[in-house]
């Protein structure tokens, strides 16, 4: 049945490019001709959901199905419905971030796209959930469970990746207006306009904007504030499917941090230092405060005024440019060029306890940022003395300049056999820095980026906590077969990634974790500082020369093949299998770290990490029905994991070494009448540690472990499962969606959470996972057609939580509930932090269309 269908729903499929399934424009050609080959009404879903017909497990939500989200709400969000996907939102309406995994791969292994283009940090791989694109002009998301596009420009990926794409302006002049209002000071206002075609060749724009303002929902003083502005310009070449388009995001974002607590339920303590015992005790309030008075010849200290994380602001200024392009170069021959720019400037807040006076280093005075504070040698709160120490605003600076490209030649040899041909290139320019600022005498802000002008020291440098330019650039090859054979297509590719990361700090690294001193060009100050440490002992590496400012360069490749298989049992019912290889560059903060040791020391030289991954189901799709359950495995070696040294009181990196990762996953959807659709999804997760990890190795040798063998990975579900449903009667249409997200551990070693040193706990604060829990959400539209206002106009009504569950959020595994040092003292670990997981939110909307 491929054979026959091949050429024609492939030929209909290309002129539609606005019905993406991939990434790249590349891989949407490329796949376009294997999965819209039964019928467009099976290919487009059920009810907005998608199971598509290719030999990887994967799982698609449409436009339908995005907008009955809260108008705002992070995409990530909205993919919470599709199995294995396992998501934490930090608030009800997207814009303060979240948690994510999927098949128990954290959200900095799961690359995330847009238009083709990588969204993960470039540093760290981080995603940053509330900076994602206003759900209004997304076309269709799609997850990749368990591996990567063939042509996919990441270093990130070990598993799974999502995929979304930009909607193709409309032929027709329209216009789309939203206004929300809802619980804890939400309003946000969204418009889109759609010129229609500009020209008798079909050119045409869509262009939004949106702004959202909200409180910070349990912290009661802290607010949210965000505008996001969208662009697409597009312009088909013919009718045959090519085109040229240019699209651009920008987002602004300022938001207090909030509702992160210690996870301990010990009495005697209150939030925002535990986790909340009842519903009440989640909300709370900072009392307001004023800094230190200055006191002339007195030594003043520095009080806490501005240093709590609630009162932090999170600020970024996000933006990238894509470019997208199909040209058919001959009868069979198809170039595909997605060009982009990527921008970013953020940082995470925070503040430091600044010095006037100068720091001895071996008898010489010197200013820098030493020891975790900045030394000024100046009078900062003018009192006319150098006796003081001051609060100031020292935030992790980062500044991110990105471009890449993205470009796929298809060869179609014959109805049966394609070829296809891809390069990839991604260069991020990663500049991250730690400039201090002064903080008003209510411990606020004057302006979240001290960046933009900096507190100097008394030679006029701008002192900073970190200096450190990175560059991270991958050259990526590809190559990739698809082959009819009756019932059976066959998949074959191989990517071929070239990772360096060129990386240059301009401090001393001073500890194992990555602690720096910064004396910001004085060479005077750094030579002062190093003659008084001139070297450095770690317990089974040795004694060597203190690290100064330095250049070091890694590379990384990997060959990664990509097979799978689909075989048709009947028209409807299809079996496949996929295996895939994924691998992760060691981030830049794990390999700035390695800069302590002498290069010819193992730990000098991180290992990436990499993955083997399995996957095998069976698939049903009619115009009624998608269905599909899959189950995998997945081979982990050199898995990364962090540890807090009590020594170094800093977060250091371990290799967790072998894991054993597999589970289930299945989703349905059933549209029994046209009226009413209904849809269920559930996964199953395992995991075991293979090895012991060391914690830390003695002065007489002594390795100490953390016993993580035959123990789960912490911060994954152990399982998750929901439903829901989507009725459409007259003028009103509603459904609701349940999920019930399964235990997860906080520790590697499965450990609960503990006081006291040594193998016998004082005291335990919390259990060794936390509880289970179940969200259920309801949305309602009430279409105004009735009232002459046309269909594109009603009232959309949508409740979160909608039975108030106590829950805990998003959090991230850590490795493991003790701590040693090298003289082989044992303690407990603190207490991790997690977020409170969001209340019972209402929220109404009136959406205007024409």
């Amino acid at each position: 049945m491929r054979n026959h269908l091949l050429i024609g729903a492939a030929v209909a499929a290309l002129a539609f490019p606005a019905a993406a399934h991939a990434q790249s424009t590349g891989s949407v050609d490329f796949d376009e001709g294997e999965i819209v080959i039964t019928g467009s009404s099976v290919s487009t879903g059920v009810a907005g959901t998608i199971v598509p017909d290719t030999s990887k497990a994967k799982a698609e939500l449409s436009a339908e199905a995005i907008q009955q989200s809260a108008p705002g709400q992070s995409i990530n969000e909205v993919i919470n419905r599709l199995p294995g996907v396992s998501f934490q939102n930090n608030d009800a309406f997207g814009s303060a971030g979240g948690t994510m995994t999927i098949r128990g791969f954290s959200s900095d292994r799961i690359s995330q796209t847009v238009d083709g283009i990588p969204l993960n940090d470039s540093g760290n791989y981080a995603l940053y959930f509330s900076q994602q694109m206003d759900i209004e002009v997304i076309e269709r998301v799609s997850v990749n469970l368990g591996t990567t596009d063939v042509d996919s420009p990441t270093a990130a990926a070990t598993g799974s990746t999502v995929n979304y794409r930009t909607r193709v302006p409309s032929e027709d002049f329209g216009v789309k207006l939203v206004g929300s209002a809802g619980e804890y000071g939400f309003f946000r206002v969204f418009g889109m306009v759609d010129t229609g075609n500009l020209t008798s060749s079909g050119l045409r724009a869509f262009i939004s904007a949106s702004n959202v303002t909200s409180g910070a929902t349990f912290y009661r003083e802290g607010k949210i504030d965000r505008q996001q502005y969208n662009a697409r310009l597009y312009q088909p070449l013919g009718d045959n499917g090519d085109f040229v388009s240019i699209a651009g995001t920008y987002d602004v974002n300022r938001k207090n941090f909030f509702g992160s607590v210690a996870l301990r339920n010990d009495a005697g303590r209150v939030t925002p230092n535990r986790f909340p015992q009842t519903k009440e005790e989640r909300f709370y309030s900072i009392a307001p405060c004023l800094l230190a008075t200055p006191r002339s010849g007195l030594a003043d200290s520095a009080n806490s005024c501005g240093s709590e994380f609630d009162r932090r602001i999170n600020p970024s200024n996000t933006g990238n440019i894509r470019g997208s392009s199909r040209f058919t170069l001959g009868e069979n021959l198809v170039l595909a060029v997605d060009p982009s720019y990527q921008y970013v400037k953020a940082n995470g807040g925070g503040t430091a306890t600044a010095r006037e006076g100068t720091f001895n280093a071996g008898g010489t005075p010197i200013t820098g940022y030493i020891g975790g504070s900045p030394y000024f040698g100046r009078d900062l709160n003018g009192d006319g003395d150098l006796l003081d120490q001051v609060r100031v605003l020292a935030p992790s600076q980062t500044q991110t300049h990105r471009i890449g490209v993205i470009a796929s030649l298809r060869w179609t040899l014959d109805d049966a056999n394609t070829l296809r041909l891809a390069y990839s290139y991604d260069r991020a320019r990663h500049r991250q820095t730690g400039e201090t600022g002064f903080l008003q005498a209510n411990g606020a802000t004057w302006d979240p980026f001290p960046v933009n002008d900096p507190l100097e020291d008394r030679n006029g440098r701008a002192l900073q906590k970190r200096d450190r330019l990175s560059f991270a650039i991958l050259h990526q090859i590809a190559g990739e077969y698809r082959g009819e054979f009756g019932n059976l297509t066959v998949n074959a590719g191989v990517r071929l990634p070239f990772m360096r990361r060129n990386l240059t700090n301009y401090c001393a690294t001073s500890s194992a974790s990555g602690f720096v001193e910064c004396f910001n060009g004085d060479s005077a100050a750094q030579a002062a500082w190093l003659a008084a440490n001139p070297t450095q002992t770690v317990p089974g590496v040795g004694t060597f020369a203190t690290s100064a400012p330095q250049q070091r360069i890694f590379n990384y490749k990997k060959a990664l093949p990509n097979i799978g298989l689909v075989y048709d049992l009947t028209s409807n019912i299809s079996a496949f299998g996929n295996f895939s290889q994924g691998l992760q560059a060691p981030g830049t903060d794990n390999l700035y770290n390695s800069f302590y040791f002498p290069v010819t020391a193992a730990q000098a030289q991180p290992r990436p990490e990499k993955t083997d991954n399995f996957d095998a189901g069976l698939r049903y799709r009619s115009s009624t029905v998608h269905a599909q359950v899959v189950g995998w495995y997945t081979n982990y070696t050199d898995r990364l994991a962090s540890a807090y040294d009590p020594e170094l009181e800093r977060t250091v990196y371990r290799n967790l070494g072998r894991v054993k990762k597999y589970g289930v996953d299945a989703n349905v959807s059933w549209q029994p009448i046209s009226e009413l659709s209904v849809y269920a999804f559930g996964s199953l997760l395992e995991s075991e540690i293979q090895d012991n990890v060391v914690l830390a190795t003695t002065t007489t040798g002594t390795q100490i472990f953390a016993m993580t063998a035959g123990k789960r990975e912490a911060g994954a579900p152990t399982y998750t499962f929901g439903g829901g449903f989507n009725a459409d009667i007259g003028p009103v249409s509603f459904g609701g969606n349940a999920k019930r997200t399964g235990s997860r551990y906080v520790f590697d070693d499965n450990m609960p959470i503990r006081t006291g040193t040594g193998p016998t706990p004082a005291s335990i604060l919390y259990p060794a996972k936390t509880p289970a829990y179940t969200l259920v959400d309801f949305h309602a539209r009430v279409k105004l057609n009735w009232a002459g206002l046309g269909e594109k106009t009603y009232f959309q009504f949508n409740l979160m939580n909608a039975f108030d569950e106590l829950y805990v959020g998003g959090f991230s595994g850590n490795l493991s509930s003790i701590g040693a040092n090298s003289s082989g003292t044992i303690t407990s670990s603190s207490a991790p932090f997690v977020q409170i997981g969001y209340p019972r939110t209402f929220m109404g909307s009136l959406v205007v269309g024409f």
